[in-house]
């Protein structure tokens, strides 16, 4: 029974977050690539604070690849934007209020939105052949985060999707 608990527990918190897709070109030679950059211009469609916060958490993620840095001559441009859009929290309180008797039954209830509005983002990252000009890998990763975020909590937002996102980069070759 304890490990039937476990089980969905543990299905409960991988349910949990942000929701990763990946795609690349299957001809490019990811063992070639070293070195990378961002993009000269990024239009994210974000804030400049957000837009750092991204590169910072893409650069912490890269740093831990063995053999893969950044450079001022790179084999790899990082692009990302983002389209983002307001929700109310799914997280609900419920009131409800019943009555009956012998067999006949009535009730009425009805939920309360608590804990504000949510950020629902889709994020973008490409990965370009600096030398080509052609897209090699894509993650779109969706995810959300509170309205009224504090900035460590976006920074650690981000942290947590872009490690998603870059989990399986580069793809294992076949």
């Amino acid at each position: 029974m304890r490990n039937l608990f476990l089980c969905f527990f543990a299905l409960l918190l991988m349910s949990c977050g942000a929701a990763v897709a990946i795609d690349y070109d299957k001809k490019a030679d990811f063992s070639s690539y070293k070195t990378y950059a961002f993009y000269p211009t990024i239009d994210s469609g974000l804030n400049d604070l957000d837009d750092n916060r991204i590169m910072k958490a893409v650069d912490s993620v890269l740093a831990q690849r063995p053999n893969f840095k950044k450079t001022e001559d790179p084999q790899l441009l990082i692009n990302f934007f983002a389209k983002e859009y307001l929700s109310n929290s799914r997280n609900t309180i419920g009131i409800g209020v019943g009555g009956g008797g012998g067999n006949v039954g009535v009730g009425v209830s009805g939920g309360i939105a608590i804990g504000g509005k949510e950020v629902n983002q889709t994020l973008t990252i490409d990965f370009i052949d600096a030398q080509t000009d052609q897209l090699v890998w894509q993650a779109v990763v969706d995810g959300s985060f509170k309205e009224r975020a504090t900035p460590a909590q976006k920074e650690s937002y981000y942290y947590t999707v872009i490690s998603k996102a870059l989990k399986k980069f580069p793809p294992k070759e076949n």
